[in-house]
């Protein structure tokens, strides 16, 4: 039989998920644990997550990568950290965001990137993609009828497909061209040795 997955939805929100602990520092969403999330450590074991999803979380913290640490500590080895940060040239449309990352972000956690650069906790990365237009539900709340929500969410499906072709030129200077891009994913698989 199985063993059942260990998950964790690291600032939950209003975006709660069946089959997760939903980790959030807001009474008024109800989570499950509830947690401030720039105070270490964590209220978990060692090992304990075999997935952990992080969206839109991580440029609202203090420390991100103290926040990487805690996730790496808490993760079992070969497991998946889903991660959705803002691209730094959209990272500060939000009034609360203190960060935005690059496409660079990864290599801070590979132990053969230089010395000075590596934060210590390994994880490999799996995959890594620009979102152009990240929220099309907030469309219409910006006054986007439904012809405009549309082409706006076609033009996203081809600038970030252009844009994936080649991530770091996108990053350093193509994204100036349409206006940066709303999102980097992440996926990384926990290293653990």
């Amino acid at each position: 039989m199985e063993e059942k997955k260990q998950k964790l939805n690291v600032g939950c929100g209003e975006s709660k998920k069946d089959g997760y602990i939903n980790l959030d520092f807001s009474e008024l969403v109800k989570p499950d644990v509830k947690h401030d999330l720039n105070r270490f450590p964590y209220p978990f074991k060692d090992d304990t997550f075999d997935i952990i999803e992080v969206f839109h979380v991580l440029e609202h913290l203090d420390r991100p990568f103290d926040c990487m640490r805690e996730f790496h500590r808490i993760m079992k080895h070969g497991g998946t950290l889903h991660v959705k940060v803002p691209h730094f040239s959209r990272g500060f449309t939000h009034a609360e965001h203190a960060h935005g990352f690059d496409v660079t972000f990864p290599l801070y956690f590979n132990p053969e990137f230089t010395k000075s650069g590596y934060f210590g906790v390994h994880f490999e990365l799996i995959s890594s993609e620009l979102h152009w237009f990240a929220f099309p539900h907030l469309l219409r709340f910006m006054g986007f009828g439904t012809l405009a929500s549309r082409l706006i969410q076609g033009a996203s499906a081809v600038i970030s497909f252009l844009g994936n072709i080649s991530p770091a030129f996108a990053s350093r200077i193509w994204c100036f061209w349409v206006g940066g891009f709303d999102e980097i994913e992440f996926k990384f698989k926990c290293i653990k040795r």
